[in-house]
Formats: structure tokens, sequence, C-alpha cells
């Protein structure tokens, strides 16, 4: 039972769970809240035969709302009809107020259409407004834009490429990107890059046309900062000397007075020169327009290729250096070839200094120091190279001018000039040859035009003017006039071309930058070199002169003399030119006294060559019978002419005209040794004669007759033909022809045979050889004689008797010769 009750329950609680499903699905179909597919499917899903009890449901469930449909109809119906009668009471009112809308409409509309017309104007008014407004907006952003592009055009078409980058710059970073959507904006931005390599192609090429302007005008830009240098140097100069003139004039007033004066005049000179170019100093920058390059610098520095600009321009001068540093093959001819030379480097490398100061970089201090250092060095060999091809002194010296002006010049830009200096004294010794050379040719033309006489004083006046040129001191001349001064013409020139060497070199001394000490020793040095070697030299050359004869020997002699004397003056003009002491230790001396002692000596030896030559003439001409058989009772004519040239010539020596004791005791030496050389020169010629080796046989005849010839000569030694011989020493010239013609004179073989070797021997001068030789002639020609004559047989037992004599003598003489020379 309790099961039954249990499964009646459930089965209670079931169909009111059913019940309450059906609700609540019929509550959601009505609400339409859920889909309804959901809501039948629980339905459905329960039990097979749910759906019929669900319908069963929703049948009870319309039928309850068609009821309360039904009474809400029946309670609303009488309102209805109320209100349907009502409406048809006004549909009538609907009608006419149709009417009158419909007319009202009508009549507004036709009203409106002006004021439509109106308003669409006033629309289209406002768009247009909008519009303009819009676009005034537009170009207000485009206009700068546009400016900016028309001015960077004008800047183009003007030049100002700088300008136009910074412009251009502008419409890139500021003004293009506000109107970068813009076609005609793209189509600027495309153009701006050719506008920019355009701007670089024609500022390189203003670049190239600044570069060759430059190369053409370096020359002038040189040669006007050399002036400039120059001018400022020479007045500096003229101010230091008129300083140095003013405090010395009363140390040195007398041989200062001319220098006072020239360096008056060059100081006045000097300073009108300064005014006239005072309003007339250019620069650089005056005679070359330099924008091309600042302008081609600053472009390419905005462009970013400032290292590119920089190489190129540095290359290009380096082209242009190489260019400037080759010399023309003919610089060397004249002083004008230099000149352009040297203003071209100048020039061009005072564009460089200029440049290196008014850029940033472009060029630095290393730079133009190495290409300074490079041209240095070429300009060096250059100048070695041509200034060895100048032999005019002129030039030279002009060349030294020119290159201290250069050396300065550059020095004043800051370049180092210390190797040019010492280029310089390696062309003084260049300048000191070309000197020599030239000085040279002054002697001999003063050699040549010389009358080798005394020079000759009419009065007082030319007294002093000839010791004007010439410093002739002599206490003991007579100041008596007309008279003869010792030396000759000459002389004073000679002296006088020394002084003006001495001016001549130390012109080239001046402006090296060296001390008063140093140029005197290098004027020294260079008069040395005048002295010992270009004056020796001519005098030399004079001496061995064919036309120079013995009066003109003795007289050069004495102009030597007086040369030597003057040395001491040289010194003393040395010293005063250059203000330094001959006290000073390091100074150097002057080589005249050996130069003139040697050209003494050499005209001396001359003067006995002449001698000698003039006896060989003679001797010459001397035409001996060897074969005669007996004397002619007289000397020979050639010997007596030759005595009396010999006596007039010494007679002339011993005439000349002395003016001291030094004069005449040198004459006298002169002519003393003269004497004895002549004395001694003949008797070896006539000694020579004898031993001819052509000589084959002598007569006794020839030998009387010789023995003749040597008696004159004996008496013309011991008439003292030039004085100042003692006792017989002249005569002992000849000693050796009198022993030998005695022994055979006297014919005393015993004697020199028996005495032979011994201090006491009559016959110690007569050597055996020589003996030997004169006898086997002597015995040829006894030999040729006795064949000849037949006349008397006793004469010819007695030739017998002296030829075994002779042949006796012969072998004895052999055996002294064979002695001799085995002691030998």
């Amino acid at each position: 039972m309790a099961r039954k009750s249990k499964s009646n329950l459930s089965e209670l609680y079931l169909e009111e769970n059913k019940d309450q499903i059906y609700e609540n699905a019929l509550a959601e179909i009505q609400s339409f809240e859920l889909p309804l597919g959901t809501t039948l499917r629980s339905v459905y899903d329960d039990q097979p035969n749910a759906h019929q009890k669900f319908m069963e449901k929703l049948d009870a469930c319309i039928r309850n709302h068609d009821r309360e449909i039904e009474k809400m109809c029946n309670f609303h119906h009488q309102g209805f009809v109320d209100a349907i009668t009502e409406l048809l009471k006004v549909r009538a009112d609907a009608e006419k107020l149709k009417v009158q809308v419909t007319d009202t409409n009508r009549r507004l509309q036709d009203a409106g259409k002006e004021v439509i017309a109106q308003t669409e104007e006033i629309i289209r008014c406002r768009v247009q407004q909008r519009n303009i407004t819009t676009v005034v907006e537009k170009l207000q952003l485009c206009l700068p834009v546009l400016e900016m592009y028309s001015k960077l055009k004008e800047q183009m078409s003007v030049k100002r490429y700088y300008s136009a980058l910074k412009t251009m710059e502008q419409l890139e970073n500021l003004y293009l990107p506000r109107v970068s959507q813009y076609r005609f904006c793209q189509i600027m931005i495309e153009n701006l890059p050719k506008l920019r390599e355009e701007i670089k192609e024609i500022s390189m090429s203003d670049l190239k046309d600044f570069l060759e302007s430059i190369r053409k005008h370096s020359d002038r830009i040189g040669e006007t900062a050399m002036k400039q240098a120059q001018q400022q140097k020479t007045f500096s100069t003229a101010l230091q000397k008129q300083n140095n003139v003013n405090y010395g004039r009363n140390m040195h007033l007398g041989r200062n007075r001319i220098l006072e004066s020239k360096n008056e005049i060059t100081l006045k000179r000097t300073f009108e020169d300064e005014d006239e170019h005072e309003e007339e100093v250019l620069t650089a920058q005056d005679l070359v327009d330099f924008s091309p390059v600042y302008r081609c610098l600053h472009i390419y520095s905005v462009l970013g290729d400032g290292e590119i600009f920089e190489n190129y321009y540095r290359k290009q001068r380096r082209k242009q250096a190489r260019l400037v540093l080759q010399p023309q093959s003919s610089m060397h001819e004249t002083v004008e070839g230099y000149r352009r030379y040297f203003s071209q480097i100048v020039g061009f490398f005072v564009v460089e200094d200029h440049i290196l100061h008014v850029t940033q970089g472009l060029v630095t201090r290393t730079y133009t120091d190495e290409l300074w250092n490079m041209a240095l060095s070429k300009i060096i060999a250059v100048l070695r190279t041509h200034s060895s091809y100048c032999n005019d002194p002129d030039l030279v010296l002009e060349l030294k001018n020119l290159i201290v002006v250069f050396a300065d010049t550059l020095q004043g830009y800051g370049f180092p000039v210390n190797r040019l200096f010492d280029l310089l004294f390696e062309i003084r010794d260049q300048y000191n040859e070309t000197l020599l050379k030239k000085w040279s040719g002054l002697f001999r033309d003063i050699f040549e035009a010389d009358n080798y006489s005394p020079i000759p004083v009419a009065n007082e006046e030319e007294y002093r003017i000839v010791i004007s040129k010439f410093p002739f001191q002599d206490p003991e001349l007579d100041k008596s006039f007309p008279k003869k001064l010792p030396m000759s013409q000459s002389v004073p020139q000679i002296y006088m071309q020394v002084k003006e060497f001495i001016y001549a070199s130390l012109k080239f001394s001046e402006s090296l930058h060296r001390s008063s000490t140093e140029i005197d020793d290098m004027l020294r040095k260079s008069t040395n070199l005048l002295l010992t070697r270009t004056l020796s030299s001519c005098l030399q050359n004079l001496i061995k002169k064919p036309h120079i004869g013995l009066t003109e020997l003795v007289q050069i002699i004495i102009n030597t003399t007086h040369l030597e004397q003057a040395c001491k003056y040289l010194e003393d003009f040395i010293s005063n030119i250059t203000n330094i002491s001959q006290l000073t230790v390091h100074t150097a001396r002057l080589y005249g006294l050996s130069t003139f002692k040697d050209a003494r000596h050499a005209a001396e030896g001359e003067i006995y060559t002449k001698l000698n030559q003039k006896i060989d003439e003679f001797i010459q001409i001397a035409d001996y019978d060897w074969t005669m058989s007996e004397s002619d009772g007289r000397a020979s004519g050639y010997l007596m002419d030759l005595i009396n040239f010999l006596r007039s010539t010494f007679q002339v020596f011993t005439h000349l005209p002395h003016n001291n004791n030094d004069h005449a005791a040198m004459s006298g030496k002169v002519a003393q040794t003269a004497c004895m050389s002549a004395c001694q020169h003949l008797s070896m010629s006539l000694m020579q004669m004898l031993l001819d080796s052509e000589l084959k046989q002598i007569s006794m005849g020839a030998i009387q007759q010789f023995n003749l010839d040597v008696i004159q000569c004996e008496l013309f030694a011991s008439s003292e033909p030039v004085p100042g011989f003692q006792g017989d020493t002249l005569q002992l010239a000849f000693i050796d022809l009198r022993q030998l013609l005695d022994l055979f004179m006297v014919w005393d073989w015993s004697t020199y045979l028996a005495d032979y070797g011994q201090a006491t021997s009559k016959y110690l001068r007569v050597n055996p050889s020589t003996a030997l030789t004169l006898l086997e002639k002597v015995h040829r020609g006894m030999k040729d004689s006795s064949k000849k004559n037949n006349i008397f047989a006793q004469f010819r037992k007695n030739d017998r008797d002296k030829q075994k004599l002779i042949e006796t003598v012969v072998k004895q003489l052999r055996s002294l010769v064979n002695g001799m020379s085995q002691h030998t």
C-alpha cells in the first residue's frame, strides 16, 4: 500500500510538473522572448504523447483569450461606434480644410521659389567662399616656397651660388615639407640635386679660371711683392747708413766724406721713391680676385665635399708650382729672365700665403712648408745650373741682388731662406771667378798700353794726380820739376783696378747678412786670388811675350817693387771699408809680397834668358874655318858685335833712373846677375862649339883664332861692364876655356898629366874627357894637314913625333877618364 501510495504520489507530482512545464511554454510563446524551437523541443522531448496534451492546453489558452477579446470588444463597441459617427461628421470639414491647405500650399510654393533661388545662391556663394578660403590658406603655404624657389633662380642667374645653396637648404628643411603633397613640390625636390651639381660644375669652372688667372698674374704679384720688400729694405739700409755716417763723422771724416754724400743722395732718393710709391702699395688681393676660390670652397664645404675640393686645389697648385719652377732655357742670358722667374715663384707663394691666412683648412702651414721645401730644392738646382753659364760679373751681381730680394720677400711671408743665402756663397765664388776673368782682361789691356818707361811729371799738379791714384812716397824725391817717377804708367792703373776689384767684390758681400769680420775675410781672400792668380798670371805672360825687351823687363821689376810696397795700403783700404782693424786675430793678410817677388824673379830669369838667346843668335852666325893653318890675328867679327851688344845692354841697365838707394841696388843686382849669367852662357857656348860632336877635326890655327876670341871675352870681363864685381870675379866665367886653350897653345901635357888631381894644378879646371875630346879633334886635324903637306921630310918626321906624343897623351887621358868613371 505504501508502495502504491508512493507511486501515486509520484505520478501526481509528475502530472503537476508537466502542467507547470506547459504553462511555462505557453507563457514563453506569448512573450516571444525565446526562440519557439527551444520551447517546442522542451515540450516534445518529455513523452511521446505530450504534444497532444500540449495542444489541448494551447486550445484552452486560445479560448480563454477569445473570451477576453470578446469581453473587451463588447466593452468598447459603443465608443467605437461613437467615434465613427464623429468621424463621419468631420469628413466634410476635412475636405474643405484639404482644399484650403492645398491652396495655401500652392501659394506658399509660389512665394518660396524666389527664396529657394536666393538660398541656393547663398549656398553656392558660401561654398565658393569656403573654397576661396581654402585656396588662400594653401597659397599662403605655397607662396613662400615659390618665392624661395624664385629667389633661388635669381641667385643662380646672378652667380650667387653660395646663397643659392643656403636657399636650397631652407627649401628642403623648412618650406617644401609643408607642401610636399603638391606635384610642383615634387618637381622642385627632383630639381634641387641637379641644381647642386650645376653649382658644383660652375664653381669648379670658376676655380679653373681662377687658377689660370693667378698663373698668368703670378709674375706681376711677385714683382709687386719684391718691389715693396726692396723699397722697405732700401729705406731701412739708407737710414742705418746715415746713422753710421753721422756716428763716425768725426773719427773718419776724411775717408767717409764721399761715402757720406753718396748715402745722403741714396737716402734722399729713397725717401722720394717711398713718397712716390706710398699710394701705390698693392697686395695680392688687389691684383687678383680671390672670390672664386672662396666661393668654391664654401660651396663644396656646404655640399659636404670639402675634402675633395682641397685635394683638387692642392693637386692643381702643385702642377702649377712645377710649371713655375721650370725656367726658360735662355734665362741665364739676361737679368730679366731671372727677374721673371723669381717674380713668378714669389707670386705663387704670396697667393698660397694669402689663401693660408684667409681660409680654414684649404691650405695648411704643413702643406705650404712641404711645397716650399720642394720648390727651394728645385730653385737651388736651377740657379746652380744657370748661374754657371754666366760670364758677366755685372749679370752675376744683379742675379745676387735678385736672390737677396727674393729671399727677403719670401722670408717676410714666413718661408725659411737660409739655403738661399748658402747658395749665394757658392755663387759668390763664381762671381769672383768672373771678376778675375774680367780683371785679367783689364790687366792685359793695361800692360799692352804701357810704354814701360818712367812716368814723366812736368809740374806739381801732375805729380799730385799720380799720387792720388797711387800711394807713392819717397822722402828723398826731389821736388823740382820736370822729373820722372821710377814706375811706369801701368803701376797706378793696376793699383786703381785692384781697388775697383775690391769695390766690386764688396758689392756682392753686401746684404748677405754677414758680420763685418766675415766680409773683411771674404774681401781679403778674393783680393789674394786677384793678386796671386790673376795679376801674377798676367805678369808671367807679359814677361814671356817676345816683344818685351830687356829694358822693359827691368822696368817691370821696378814696377813690381812699387806694387809690392803698395800692398800695405790695400790692406788699410780694406780695413777702412769694413771697419775691421788689421790687429784682429783672424784678419787675413794679402799675399802680394810673394806675388810680386815671384814676378820679379820671373822677370830677372827672362832677362837672363833673353840675353842668352841673343848670345845664341850671335853664336849661330859664327863662321870658323876649323882647318885654317894660322889665325887672322884679330878676333872674329861676330864676337866683337856680341861684345858691343853686351856693353850697350849693360850700359842701359846702369843708366836707368834711380830715385833711391833701393832702386839702385836692385838694378845693380839685376845687372850684375845678368852680366855674370851672360858671361857664363857665352863661355859655355864657346866650349860647346869646340866640343860639338859634328866637328870632327880642328887645326891649331883654328885654336889660335879661337884663343883670340876668348881673349876678347876676357878683356870684356875685366873692363867691368857692370860695376860692383869684386876683383876678377867676372873673368872666372871664362876660366875653363882659358885653361883648356892654354893647355893646347903651350902644349904643356906633361905638366897637366903630372899635376892632375892636385889643388895647385895649373890646369885644375880642365876635365880629362874635355881635353881628350878636343885633343882627338886636333889629332885628326894634324893628320889631315900632314897628308896635304909633303914639302920637307923633316917636317914629316916632326909631325910623326908629335902624333906619337898625341897618341901617348890620348892613352893617358883615356886611362884618366876610365879611372874617373870607375871611381864614380
